[in-house]
């Protein structure tokens, strides 16, 4: 009786995406839509969000008929020939039920609305002096190959080098299908364990670097900032640029005073861009904290830390002697750590993926 009870549930729950799904491809035809891109591109990501679920409805309302005119045929049918097909068919249907099942209760555990925003990555060397500094950089080049192979735009916002070659700080904006979504777990310190370049006595060293992603705030945020706030000053940007870099002053850093938040850019020529750009930056950092209360009063509800983006928490280390990686978060060790400091994170991701939506399945009724 469950059993049933628990399907139709599941089954109605599809029913209301598939119309809505129908609905929405009713008014991507509609000249009206067309002609409203804001309209038009936002119906269109929705649309292609709910494609997977919608056909994932089709295949199992087919195999809850396929699996009750199995019954049904077994019942009425004498030959036992027959018959023996018909409960060979049966059999591989009903095993295949439970699969559909749970990965349907996976594409339903509620979506973080921000998941498919673009970021906004944030890498600060920590403890270690100029090990972590380079450190910083071999994490900004693993994240940048990882993008590379998701077919996402990386750009530098602002950075800082130290004297070893790394970085003191470095912040890129990237944007893509579904950047927030995948990032988000990055957010936290990141520790390496291995023998500095330059340690003459082959002594393994520990060193850190702070990872943070933040959603960027797009134009359907509503974030108001008063003009008033802001403290405006102009510098000359540093690093690759040729002879404009050392002349213009056409970097920008802005003081939000009320919150104190400084954000710089030196990644555009012009001083009207960088402000731009770093107004964005501003909006991105203002909503952060509106997102991390939410963030917090998810954590208070559940143990793991796999979305709570808590910077102070260590959530992974990279063990160079070993050649190993373990995210302490869900207990997940590799051994290939080359491989993965090479942008190969998937794998890691896909498992967070995997460990959160099973903790939002203890708390949150799906079906």
């Amino acid at each position: 009786m469950w059993a049933k009870k628990h399907t139709f549930a599941m089954l109605e729950k599809l029913e209301a995406i598939r119309f809505k799904w129908d609905n929405i491809a009713e008014q991507l035809n509609d000249p009206d839509a067309v002609s409203d891109i804001k309209r038009y591109t936002k119906l269109s990501k929705e649309y292609k969000n709910l494609q997977p679920i919608a056909e994932m409805y089709d295949r199992y309302k087919k195999l809850l008929h396929d699996i009750e005119s199995a019954k049904q045929l077994l019942y009425t049918e004498k030959d036992e020939e027959f018959r023996d097909l018909i409960k060979t068919e049966l059999d591989d249907l009903t095993t295949e039920l439970p699969d559909v099942e749970e990965e349907i209760r996976q594409m339903l555990v509620p979506k973080d609305p921000d998941d498919e925003r673009n970021a906004v990555l944030e890498i600060r060397a920590g403890t270690g002096g100029d090990e972590a500094g380079i450190f910083a950089g071999d994490l900004f080049r693993m994240y940048t190959r990882f993008c590379e192979g998701k077919g996402w735009q990386l750009a530098i916002l602002s950075e800082s080098e130290n004297a070893a070659g790394g970085f003191k700080e470095i912040v890129a904006e990237v944007t893509g299908n579904g950047v927030y979504g995948e990032l988000k777990y990055e957010s936290g310190v990141h520790r390496v364990q291995r023998v500095p370049d330059t340690e003459s006595q082959g002594r393994v060293h520990t060193s850190a670097a702070t990872v943070a992603i933040l959603p960027e705030a797009d134009d359907e945020v509503e974030i108001y900032i008063n003009p008033v706030d802001l403290k405006v000053d102009t510098y000359r940007s540093s690093g690759a640029g040729g002879q404009h870099v050392n002349k213009t002053e056409s970097a920008i850093r802005i003081t939000h005073l009320p919150s104190g938040i400084v954000v710089e850019c030196q990644r555009e020529r012009s001083q009207i861009q960088n402000r731009e750009v770093a107004m964005t930056m501003l909006r991105t950092k203002l909503y952060e904290r509106e997102y991390q209360k939410r963030m917090d009063e998810v954590a208070s509800k559940r143990k793991t830390l796999v979305s709570t983006g808590d910077r102070s928490a260590k959530i992974r280390t990279y063990n160079y002697p070993q050649g190993r990686v373990t995210d302490h978060r869900i207990g997940l060790t590799l051994y290939n750590l080359a491989t993965i400091m090479d942008g190969d994170l998937q794998h890691i991701i896909s498992s967070l993926q995997t460990a959160e939506n099973a903790e939002k399945l203890k708390t949150e009724t799906i079906a």
